[in-house]
This record gives C-alpha cells, sequence and structure tokens, in this order.
C-alpha cells in the first residue's frame, strides 16, 4: 500500500492510493499516510484517487490488448518458473529484470484451459513488432545544472531479453502495477513522473504500454534513492524509518524535506 502525489498541467496537485494488493490495505496504514502529508503541509484537489476503484478501467485496457493478440495466458507458479530459469536449455535466458528471474516464455503461444488459475503476460516481442514502426523513447529530465529533458531511446532486444513478457493481470485477478500506473497516470492527467532510480527498468515497460493503448507519455526524473548511514537505501519492507518517526524525534517538516533532497538528490 503506497501512495503517490502528481502535479497536472492544469496546476492541480492530485492523489493515487495504490491498494491494489488487499491483502496490505489497512485503515490504519491509509490514516498514516494522511496525517504524515498534512504534517509536511500537502494538500490535494478533489478526491484520492483509489487503484482499487479502478478495476473497469484496468480491465478494458487488458481487453484492448488481448483483441491485438498481444497478451496471454500463463500457470506458472514462481517454482515452475524457476525450475525453467534453472534448466540448462534456459541458461542463456537467465536475466535479471525490473520484476526479478525474466519470464523463459514457457506459457507462451500454449492453450491453457479456462478453468486453471492464470496471470496475463503482454507478449513483449509480438508488441515491440507491431510498434516497429514507432520511435520508441521517452524523455527523462537529467540531474544536470540545465535541467533540460534528455531523450532516452529504448533498446528493444534489451526490453524482450532483460525485461521479457511482463505480468500484467496476477493469477489472484489483480492488475499489476507496470499496467494500473500507465493507465492512471493518463486519466489523472499526469505530465511529469519523479520516481527512484531503482524504477529507471520499468520506464521501458510502461513506455510500450503507452505506446499500445495509444495514451500520452509523461517526462520521466528518476532520482538517487534515500540511503541510510550504511548505504542501504531505506524501504518500509525493510522496517526503515517512517515520517511518523521522525515527526516523533523532533524534526520538523523543514527538517525532513532537507534530508530527502540531501539523499535524492
Amino acid at each position: 500500500m503506497a501512495w503517490r502525489a502528481a502535479k497536472t498541467a492544469g496546476g492541480r496537485f492530485l492523489v493515487r492510493l495504490e491498494d491494489l494488493d488487499r491483502s496490505r490495505v489497512r485503515p490504519a496504514y491509509e490514516a498514516a499516510i494522511a496525517e504524515d502529508l498534512a504534517w509536511l503541509g500537502l494538500d490535494w484537489d478533489g478526491p484520492m484517487l483509489r487503484q482499487s476503484d479502478r478495476g473497469d478501467a484496468y480491465a478494458a485496457a487488458l481487453a484492448q490488448l488481448a483483441a491485438k493478440g498481444l497478451t496471454y495466458r500463463c500457470t506458472c507458479t514462481r517454482r515452475d518458473i524457476a525450475d525453467a530459469i534453472s534448466a540448462p536449455q534456459e541458461g542463456a535466458m537467465a536475466a535479471t529484470g525490473p520484476d526479478g528471474p525474466v519470464y523463459p516464455g514457457t506459457c507462451r503461444g500454449r492453450n491453457r484451459a479456462a478453468d486453471e488459475p492464470f496471470a496475463i503476460r503482454l507478449n513483449m516481442a509480438a508488441a515491440l513488432e507491431r510498434l516497429s514502426a514507432a520511435t520508441l523513447s521517452f524523455h527523462e529530465l537529467s540531474a544536470t545544472a540545465s535541467g533540460m529533458p534528455e531523450d532516452v531511446a529504448l533498446d528493444l532486444d534489451q526490453v524482450v531479453g532483460g525485461t521479457g513478457d511482463v505480468v500484467l493481470a496476477r493469477r489472484d485477478g489483480a492488475v499489476a502495477y507496470h499496467l494500473a500506473v500507465v493507465i492512471d497516470d493518463a486519466f489523472q492527467g499526469v505530465t511529469h513522473v519523479t520516481r527512484g532510480q531503482d524504477l529507471f527498468g520499468a520506464t521501458p515497460i510502461h513506455r510500450v504500454l503507452q505506446a499500445l493503448l495509444d495514451l500520452p507519455a509523461p517526462t520521466y526524473r528518476h532520482h538517487k534513492l534515500v540511503r541510510d548511514e550504511d548505504g542501504k537505501r531505506l524501504a518500509k519492507r525493510d522496517d526503515s524509518r517512517a515520517i511518523a518517526s521522525y515527526r516523533k524525534a523532533g524534526l520538523s517538516p523543514a527538517d525532513v524535506i532537507a534530508l530527502a533532497e540531501a539523499g535524492a538528490g
């Protein structure tokens, strides 16, 4: 469960609650997020967008991709994927992408029974072939003094071999982050996306989906990660310090913002 803020071209400040993983959603967590934002002096226009309310939009996007023949059902478990990657004939494909080990394509081209639990994957090679006439790139705001965006061209071989057929909808029916964020950025009119360098590898996936779905492409800036005194990046899954802990320690909102700017400049 996470929140994302966005400022649109019209100057509106919007907030999105990423609550697709229902197992991690708790009212107390949401209340803590709202409290942290208020303490930092952040407010937003209109209601908070909840991804859990956006099922129809995601389903429509999945149907659009399926109609183009760009998705397929995958019944593989994580163990199945690990076993396939470890097989001698798959050794050359044991790359690691934004979502972990690159899927070896076991279910691609196979018919799966409707009663089997399945995820929906994007056939990346087919998607890129469909987009072959287009120049796939994205604008990246550099950290240089000029601050001018740079045009980053996608390495198509890397997208296929180093990213693979990413999951668009999980076996439990929940849509995956890659599809949801692309649909919601377009819906909210997001023009600039600022996020950590750990998500740089996901941006080519998003750019491909934007092109396939005829959605506008925001300008991106991938900042350095905020790290602790030992150089380890701060992450809530590692029980890193939350904003509330800094508040209890006596820091001001300006202090916290300065710490973030110093670590991710």
